[in-house]
């Protein structure tokens, strides 16, 4: 498995979530990610989980999850060697990516401007909170940010929650995830626009703004009406039925907001009439009687498990089981698809399950080739590759410089 990105060089100074999240997607399709390290390592490395037995402790789950497919050097950048050894590593980068706050590249001396006179072909990425001055100067450029804060910036939270007064932030780091996935789409097509041209560009992704296009719907519908959208539990507001159900095991999802969906639906719960009543005979009146077609919708559910609901409507009408982990990882769809993927775990002589790659390529395909990195693993690896002979590289780990 080599990828759509093989013979694509990262260097990836992210941390924490959304910027590992960008380039673990480069990394899944192929690209040599090259992951440069402070000295007391990305923080994410000491995040919990861990695995008992594990006595090494070189990361746990958060960072294996985040980090697979790439390689680690550990280079102190605050030391002048550190900053001439990255210099030296730019011209044979095709993408530098890093997720700092706003300004702490040009203090060191490193910014776009600098490493574009190395690389003119270099694309250089960056996923922060409010974005860089490059793209637009937010007034909050300075300030530091979560996924939780993007997703209350970015109205995720104004539209989620059991009720209006109630905002209630997604399971997932939506505000990390989709930003940093955005972000790996920028890189691939400033990518493509070096090879054509030979010129780089600065790739700039706020998490806020990721979050905003997520939540697309809630402009256009404040544009055109006028009106401030607020959670509204599970329902969607224009389409009817279109939320979850009880079944007597858990939730199930129905949508059947077309006419077709709908009488095929009325006739598996045995309920043929309302396919034709004037109630319910199109999307517009039945959003009118919720009440009433959720009501007997509910009662059909909550009589069967989620297993019986699936397959009695499963192929006719959009259904989904409310899934936890454990019906997921069963589920034949998720193993076919390759999206659990087992990789081993240092200091332990097991394998654990991590996520698979979404992305399916017929002709290139990417996927987990390997493990997270220990600390520093690959850094002679990877100056060697640059030049550095080995009373070099003994230097500077002599001199701390590296590890």
């Amino acid at each position: 498995m080599t990828g759509p990105l093989h013979g694509v060089r990262v260097l990836d100074l992210t941390h924490a979530l959304a910027g590992p999240y960008c380039t673990m997607l480069l990394a899944d399709m192929g690209a040599d990610v090259v992951k440069i390290e402070p000295p007391r390592g990305d923080l994410t490395r000491y995040a919990e989980p861990f695995l008992p037995g594990d006595e090494t402790r070189e990361f746990g789950g958060y960072f294996q999850s985040v980090n697979r497919n790439k390689r680690s050097v550990m280079l102190d950048m605050k030391t002048p060697e550190g900053r001439e050894i990255f210099t030296r590593l730019v011209p044979s980068a095709h993408v530098v990516a890093e997720n700092f706050r706003a300004g702490v590249m040009d203090r060191l001396g490193l910014g776009y401007e600098v490493l574009r006179e190395l690389n003119p072909r270099l694309v250089y990425a960056s996923v922060r909170g409010f974005g860089d001055p490059r793209g637009g100067a937010s007034p909050y450029a300075d300030w530091p940010a979560f996924d939780v804060s993007a997703q209350a910036f970015g109205g995720f939270m104004g539209i989620t929650g059991p009720t209006p007064d109630q905002p209630q932030q997604a399971g997932p780091g939506v505000g990390d995830i989709f930003p940093g996935t955005l972000c790996a789409l920028g890189v691939t097509a400033a990518l493509r626009h070096a090879e054509q041209t030979g010129q780089g560009q600065y790739v700039d992704v706020a998490m806020y703004d990721g979050v905003l296009a997520l939540c697309e719907r809630i402009v256009y519908q404040h544009s055109y009406t006028g009106e401030i959208p607020r959670p509204r539990g599970n329902s969607q507001p224009n389409l009817c039925p279109f939320g979850v159900f009880p079944a007597s095991d858990g939730h199930v999802t129905i949508a059947a907001p077309t006419n077709n969906h709908w009488r095929s639906l009325c006739k598996i719960i045995g309920r043929p009439e309302y396919g034709l009543d004037e109630r319910y005979k199109n999307n517009y009146v039945r959003n009118e009687h919720r009440g009433e077609v959720e009501g007997f919708l509910a009662e059909w559910t909550s009589k069967h498990t989620k297993a019986e609901i699936v397959s009695a409507l499963g192929g006719e009408v959009p259904v989904g089981p409310v899934n936890t982990v454990d019906d997921i990882v069963n589920d034949p769809h998720v193993k076919i698809r390759d999206m659990l993927a087992e990789v081993p775990h240092p200091g332990t002589d097991r394998t654990v399950t991590i996520a698979g790659t979404p992305i399916k390529f017929s002709e290139t395909p990417g996927g987990v080739r390997n493990r997270a990195p220990m600390f520093g693993e690959h850094t002679e690896d990877v100056l060697r590759e640059v030049g550095y002979a080995d009373d070099e590289i003994a230097k500077l780990r002599a001199d701390r410089v590296i590890l």
